[in-house]
């Protein structure tokens, strides 16, 4: 039996995600996602809201983390 990672690309992420469909598609764990929704999101943790017990993140705030991480890896290497 083989599991095929169905969020892959931008298209294939639904308007809410969960932990599991970040993980796929940013090839990390789940545990890391989990630990990335405890962290504050001025500290570079991905902004999250809760249903129940279950983390959840809409996926324009996903998309401007994911700027957000980008610009500030690009001027971390324009400093150096």
């Amino acid at each position: 039996m083989t599991t095929e990672n169905k969020y892959t690309t931008w298209e294939s992420l639904p308007d809410i995600l969960t932990a599991k469909h970040l993980a796929q598609y940013l090839s990390v764990s789940r545990r890391r996602i989990y630990e990335l929704f405890q962290v504050s999101t001025e500290y570079g943790g991905i902004p999250n809201f809760e249903i129940g017990a279950s983390k959840r993140v809409k996926k324009s705030d996903f998309e401007k983390w994911l700027s957000l991480r980008k610009q500030a890896k690009e001027k971390q290497l324009k400093v150096n």
